[in-house]
């Protein structure tokens, strides 16, 4: 009896010693702390998550092998690409590089380590794990690794960015340069920029809804491989999806072909379970009531005073702000204090806000609270437009978004889809392959949930061009993520202090 129980506690030891060295021992960094967060309960282990980290660990122990940048030159002008530039010289040794590596697999160089490209439904874990990997890169002068870790840490220079701001970036820094060079050729610049402030760019949430986007993005990524650096990327969208429909979107195949060529595409298509779902939406962040938020009923003066409390006061009596947005611009704000700014929907989505606005009124602010926000359907598709953008902002900075809505958080946003019908009896639209042209006769449905149908005339008619029925697609398929991301910036741990 006695070696019987001596037995089992030595069979439990073992059992605990193995759960806890289990992270030790794992393949690389990625995977270590995706099992730490498992064993802590933070995460449950997910298949797909867990294929993601190994991959990840065989992209991390590539970056070892990085070729470093070329020295920067000081002398970004025009004359920095003549034949004579310090500069062309170092792109050209770096396009060398890449050249060789890629066509005589000279190992002195080692392999060249290819970005990733991952892209599934909301909530699955691709930001989650891209954040993982991100963390164990190590900066040059970051002490922060544990000189017990037995795993290598990559020590490259980093960034990681939504993909609203970084195109925010690389739009300032192009009308920087044409301030000074109207006639110059900016991106070539901003890729060398760019390459020198971080050798690993992690992207989030990567989409392409915008023609100079496109067209940007085209050139940009080029270049960027062959400054040697390497790009992650998570997107709800794969790869043949990017821009679709979009307006000359057969300049951007271009750009789609040489994604799937030296990117790593992942597909996280197979995952169906939303975890941001599971977050209890416990912080008081959205309130609702179908009669105006102002209004006299007892429920709503409750609701009002609820977000007079989140507000840190009445909202009465404030002096108004001008936050400047680059290129000149200020959204103004008129119910403020210091760590809180209070909107009615129509001031932040019914006016032309984009990205850029969203932005810094995020990085002024740490609680913005909304109210009057109403059902979001085909009868708002920019205001709704503006509104996921609100989202995506304060999601990626951590800011606290408080709504007052006139439905429940399930019910906000109504799914449609954008299709085109003919009134001829012919159902099949004719779209040029530069998008906006059709037949006469062919007309633009927006169809609810419901099977409301709302009309987009392609001749003009209702002043909506098919030109934007590819803007409504995406925003269709943006609402899912909008509402996941709602749930999950409702729990009380959310924000930033």
């Amino acid at each position: 009896m006695m070696k019987t129980m001596m037995m089992k506690t030595m069979m439990k030891t073992k059992i605990a010693q193995h759960r806890v060295a289990r992270p030790c021992f794992s393949t690389g960094p990625v995977t270590a702390a995706y099992e730490l967060k498992v064993d802590a309960g933070e995460v449950r282990r997910d298949d797909a998550q867990v294929a993601l980290a190994a991959k990840f660990d065989a992209l991390h122990e590539s970056l070892a092998s990085l070729p470093p940048v070329p020295v920067r030159t000081d002398d970004s002008t025009e004359s920095s690409y003549t034949s004579s530039s310090p500069l062309l010289l170092a792109r050209s040794l770096a396009s060398a590089q890449s050249f060789l590596r890629k066509k005589f697999h000279l190992w002195t160089f080692g392999p060249p380590p290819r970005g990733m490209y991952i892209h599934g439904p909301v909530g699955v874990g691709k930001s989650f794990l891209m954040d993982l990997f991100y963390a164990s890169v190590i900066v040059p002068d970051d002490d922060s690794c544990c000189n017990n870790d037995s795993h290598k840490h990559a020590k490259i220079t980093k960034r990681r960015v939504h993909f609203h701001e970084f195109m925010l970036d690389v739009h300032h820094r192009i009308f920087v340069y044409k301030q000074k060079h109207p006639r110059g050729d900016a991106i070539p610049i901003i890729a060398q920029q760019l390459a020198q402030e971080a050798q690993l760019l992690c992207f989030d949430e990567f989409q392409v809804t915008d023609v100079a986007d496109a067209m940007i993005l085209k050139r940009l990524f080029l270049l960027l491989l062959d400054w040697n650096v390497v790009v992650v990327a998570t997107s709800n969208r794969s790869p043949d999806a990017l821009y679709k429909g979009g307006i000359n979107r057969s300049l951007f195949l271009p750009f789609i072909d040489m994604l799937k060529h030296t990117f790593d595409i992942i597909s996280m298509e197979g995952s169906t379970k939303d975890y941001r779902l599971e977050t209890r939406a416990d912080g008081q962040s959205y309130f609702w009531s179908n009669k105006d938020v102002h209004g006299d009923n007892n429920s709503n003066n409750n609701m009002q005073a609820q977000l007079e409390e989140i507000f840190g006061g009445t909202a009465s009596g404030t002096e108004a702000e001008a936050i400047h947005i680059p290129f000149g611009r200020t959204v103004q704000v008129a119910r403020l204090n210091d760590r809180c700014a209070w909107f009615d929907f129509s001031e932040l989505c019914y006016q032309p806000l984009g990205a850029a606005d969203y932005i810094f009124l995020c990085d002024r602010f740490q609680v913005l609270i909304m109210d009057r926000v109403p059902q979001l359907d085909a009868n708002h598709l920019d205001e709704a437009r503006r509104f996921v953008t609100l989202i995506d902002v304060c999601y990626e900075s951590r800011t606290r978004l408080v709504l007052a809505a006139k439905v429940p958080l399930d019910e906000l946003f109504v799914e449609f889809e954008a299709q085109v019908e003919s009134s001829d009896g012919n159902e099949e639209l004719f779209v040029s392959e530069k998008g906006g042209n059709s037949s006469f006769f062919a007309t633009t449905m927006i169809r609810t949930k419901e099977g409301e149908q709302f009309e987009w005339s392609a001749t003009g008619l209702s002043g909506v061009s098919l030109a934007q029925l590819s803007a409504a697609n995406d925003l269709a398929f943006s609402f899912r993520r909008a509402a996941s991301r709602l749930v999950e910036m409702g729990g009380k741990e959310w924000g930033r202090q």
